[in-house]
């Protein structure tokens, strides 16, 4: 049928050219196409199909122009079992309407290669797009085969996860989705971070910060993009990442991505294609840069909000004696009104008694307030306050025990519990600020000329989430709560993401505790139980007097 459809318009085409050079060709019907009904006919055509009509004349490729004069975002999910269908499933839906991809992301189960995947993407791209498929840890977006919106979280064994099996019987744990994006006026671009030579712990950060500073400064001549999307291997501590992120970019730079899943991706520099080539590779940013050279065709912009899904706990603690080794930390504390030193065992009393019948939450953790110089390269360094979540691993008469390492002695530190209620408080005021940003659109468009088309007024486009494997249906007791503040505020509108082992998105301690009064100041870029929303929206140029 699109064959038929793009074979029809093509001998339309000819028809008309070889007329306006004086011959005689059946034109009957064409001549009475106007610009604004053949826009209509080209806007409803797939977009491989829409690419050939761009290439069938000036006056079409201009039509064709126009229609893609604004952003565009589009995403789907598959659940087939066999890798190429669901790939082709996914391609299908995201490529029905017109799209001239910039970038793409996908998100597989287990039990899929990721090799596979990667490279059954690239050809069906088959241009220059830069492509990152990640492990999730599940999907959130709307099925290709029923058309309903579902959050679906990966039922991953031990096995699968330790050693990467993948069952010949059972179809589970496979899925995928696919978000690509257009974006006019923007230049999305890859930068891989790489481990030295001294093993994965050593990061080879300068570089990695030195390559987004020059990517971005060649577009818009700035040195901090717009923003990016981080994927980080979980083997990578990610917490010195994030830190020296925080102090190279300014502010206005959004940071969003899931800190631990395996992944692989594919970009281009010059004429040569980079694969990622080995396992040196600790983490991966797609970035997005504004083009100085495309002025005057509307704006993109990008909300990051944040539902948080923990609650503070207990009395604040001073670390006093700290070890640690690779990938954990003991030590020992104080109250901040008391000067006697506790053990692990205590500090759990204290914590218990806290909780008192909310002692079955299955995990609690410490965000510890960290105070730090950090710079890039030979700049001066600066001092920075982060504040980063370690989860409690137990405790015994000497110390207490968590994850990850990073903390020193004198840090302050409270304990935190995973807690839907305030998780669903949170997804409300997530709720209301889309709400907010919707009213701002219809404020402006408003004010605008009855005449203006759609794709000519302030409007909210897509959005992505980012969301703690810990949340979801079990979490909530409620199916779909994540999804629910976008869904209801930006219906048919595209949105989609994946279930993390450790979102990302760039914040502030306020978010977690309101009482704090340097909460403003204190950094929080790693969360836990949390959900990460990137919204996007486009503002059109002012239109000419």
């Amino acid at each position: 049928m699109e064959a038929q459809s793009i074979r029809s318009l093509k001998r339309m085409a000819k028809a008309k050219e070889e007329t306006q050079r004086g011959s005689h060709g059946d034109i009957s019907g064409i001549d009475d196409l106007g610009d604004d009904l053949m826009q209509n006919i080209l806007g409803r055509l797939p977009a491989s199909s829409f690419a050939s009509a761009a290439c069938v004349s000036r006056s079409w490729n201009s039509l064709c122009s126009s229609i893609l004069s604004s952003p565009r975002l589009s995403s789907a999910v598959s659940f087939n079992p066999s890798l190429e269908d669901a790939v082709n499933e996914v391609f299908e839906k995201v490529l029905s309407e017109p799209i001239r991809p910039h970038f793409a992301l996908a998100s597989i189960g287990p039990s899929f290669s990721l090799q596979a995947a990667l490279q059954l993407i690239d050809k069906k791209l088959g241009s220059r797009i830069p492509v990152i498929v990640n492990v999730s840890e599940g999907v959130i977006g709307r099925d290709v085969k029923t058309d309903q919106f579902v959050e679906v979280q990966w039922e991953v064994t031990m096995e699968e996860e330790d050693l990467g099996a993948v069952s010949p019987v059972e179809n589970v744990n496979r899925g995928i989705i696919l978000t690509v994006g257009f974006l006019p006026g923007l230049k999305a671009h890859i930068v891989p971070l790489f481990s030295g030579d001294k093993g994965p712990g050593s990061l080879l950060l300068d570089e990695f910060v030195m390559d987004i500073r020059e990517s971005a400064s060649a577009v818009s001549g700035s040195t901090s993009p717009a923003g990016i999307i981080l994927f980080a291997d979980r083997e990578t501590e990610i917490k010195p990442v994030l830190q020296t992120i925080e102090y190279a970019f300014s502010e206005g730079t959004f940071i969003v991505g899931d800190g631990g899943s395996k992944f692989l991706y594919k970009s281009y520099s010059g004429n040569n294609a980079k694969w990622q080539p080995d396992s040196t590779c600790a983490a991966v940013a797609l970035l997005f840069a504004r083009d100085r050279n495309k002025p005057g065709i509307g704006e993109i912009k990008f909300h990051v909000m944040l539902s948080t899904g923990i609650s503070p706990l207990g009395n604040m603690y001073k670390a006093v004696s700290v070890k640690s080794n690779e990938n954990s930390t003991w030590l020992t504390a104080s109250r901040e009104t008391v000067r006697e030193h506790l053990d692990g065992q205590a500090i759990l009393e204290d914590i218990y008694e806290e909780l008192g019948d909310r002692i079955q939450y299955p995990a609690f953790y410490i965000g510890v307030t960290k105070r730090r110089r950090r710079s890039v390269g030979k700049e001066k360094a600066r001092w920075m306050q982060f504040h980063e979540f370690h989860e409690v691993l137990g405790g015994d008469e000497e110390y207490l025990f968590v994850n990850s390492v990073g903390i020193k002695t004198r840090d302050p530190f409270r304990f935190y519990i995973s807690d839907s209620r305030a998780a669903l408080s949170s997804c409300n005021r997530v709720c209301d600020m889309l709400k907010d940003l919707q009213l701002d659109c219809d404020s402006m468009n408003n004010h605008a000329s009855p005449s203006v088309a759609h794709c000519d007024k302030k409007r909210v486009f897509g959005g992505m989430i980012f969301s703690c494997c810990g949340r979801g249906d079990s979490f909530f007791g409620h199916p779909g709560i994540d999804s629910s503040p976008f869904l209801k505020n930006f219906p048919g509108v595209t949105f989609g993401g994946t279930y993390c082992a450790g979102e990302i998105g760039r914040g502030k301690l306020s978010l977690y505790d309101q009482d704090s009064e340097e909460g403003g100041f204190v950094i929080c870029s790693q969360h836990v139980y949390s959900a990460v929303y990137l919204v996007l929206s486009y503002c059109p140029p002012p239109l000419e007097q």
